[in-house]
């Protein structure tokens, strides 16, 4: 087996090409779009990656046949949060079914990752924010992923376990249909704030965009910016969020709160567009682009997802979040086509969000993405990620 580091396009032409020929015959894999993989390791696109902070291999058989693939970074905002030794991020991780091939790839990871004075190495994550491409699937095998997720065979959790990777935390995906109603005691508890004046809660407005990159920024760094391994978000990262949702964002599903006209939460949903992007083959070319709008016309996609709730910490467990998934759902119900809805990546340390999310009835955990970590010391103690209390997913 030969690895190779990725230089240039045409390593990384293969770089893509490994999950393409590991997937081929697997019927609920949907191949990411070249694009979205390529950003990450573009500066233009992606603040971290500078050239010393990353590195990515390919790994080829004895008859130059692509088997395997892994990338190693370090961010520098998270390397040090909340935790007393420098810890480092493999991603992108694929391998065939071979313990020694597995081997190879992280001890490669690893060996790069100690030259820069890392002592710990998490994965598979993403080369930045937390809201893709994090967490390996340990449960949910046979259902499609959601766009940004990380999709992979079964046998993957035996090749980092038997490694010597160790579960830091657990991010569940719960799924749930739009027509269940939710019960009484859950509509109880937002009654209060429903008749409360200084509350609001609106649907977002395309037209007014910019307002809400900026509110979803405030509310972002109050409620996240202090958990670990969340750095403070910058307004042209707020920008740049939002607007790479603009062309799939649906105004009835996105949601804020306020309190006397100030933001103090969220609920940002979008359609799953890997519902329409299983369609393009990874690539979102002119004929990719037009598939894209026929399905998107024609409303074919019938599924909501969930990507991230917030709440900030003066209001935290004041039933703020039970009342702006309440009118969200009236709208969405009335209003829209869609069916279901997945809720992506409630962390394990977030019993809160859990118990919330189990309250809104008729809910099933359908994925369940881990996040391992591995020390470089062995004789250093091992901790899981602390439970925290907060009730934002």
């Amino acid at each position: 087996m030969t690895l190779k580091t990725v230089e240039g396009h045409h390593d990384e032409a293969l770089f893509l090409k490994v999950p393409v020929v590991l997937y081929k015959k697997d019927s609920f894999w949907i191949r990411p779009l070249d694009k979205d993989i390529l950003s990450v390791f573009d500066k233009k696109k992606n603040a971290l990656a500078q050239k010393d902070r990353y590195q990515r291999w390919i790994l080829l058989d004895d008859k130059q046949q692509l088997i395997g693939r892994i990338a190693a970074f370090i961010n520098p905002k998270t390397k040090l949060k909340n935790t007393d030794y420098p810890v480092g991020g493999i991603g992108f991780f694929e391998c065939i079914n071979n313990q020694e091939a597995a081997n190879l790839l992280f001890n490669q990871a690893k060996e790069w990752l100690q030259k820069r004075g890392i002592e710990a190495m998490e994965g598979p994550i993403n080369f930045g924010d937390r809201d893709k491409w994090w967490g390996l699937l340990t449960e949910g095998f046979d259902e499609e992923p959601n766009y940004l997720a990380n999709y992979n065979f079964s046998y993957y959790q035996e090749l980092f376990e038997n490694y010597g990777f160790k579960c830091y935390f657990n991010q569940f995906t719960f799924k749930r249909p739009i027509a269940v109603e939710l019960p009484d005691s859950y509509i109880d508890s937002v009654e209060k704030v429903l008749s409360n004046p200084d509350f609001s809660f609106t649907h977002i407005r395309k037209k007014n965009l910019d307002r809400y990159i900026e509110e979803f920024r405030i509310i972002y760094n109050k409620a996240w910016a202090k958990h670990l391994g969340v750095s403070e978000m910058k307004p042209r990262q707020a920008k740049a969020i939002i607007t790479s949702l603009k062309p799939v964002l649906d105004e009835k599903v996105a949601w804020f709160g306020y309190y006397k006209g100030e933001p103090i939460a969220f609920f940002i949903s979008v359609p799953e567009v890997n519902q329409i992007f299983k369609h393009v083959d990874g690539k979102l070319n002119l004929w990719g682009k037009l598939l894209f709008l026929l399905h998107k016309l024609f409303k074919t996609n019938k599924k909501l997802l969930g990507i991230i709730f917030g709440v900030i910490p003066e209001f935290d467990g004041k039933s703020i979040t039970h009342a702006i998934t309440y009118v969200a759902q009236k709208v969405i119900q009335e209003k829209t086509n869609y069916q279901t809805i997945e809720m992506h990546g409630i962390g394990d340390f977030n019993p809160a969000m859990i118990k919330l999310v189990n309250k809104l009835g008729g809910t099933e955990k359908s994925k369940i993405h881990t996040t391992y970590r591995y020390l470089f010391d062995r004789t250093r103690p091992f901790n899981r990620m602390p439970i925290k209390s907060k009730n934002n997913g």
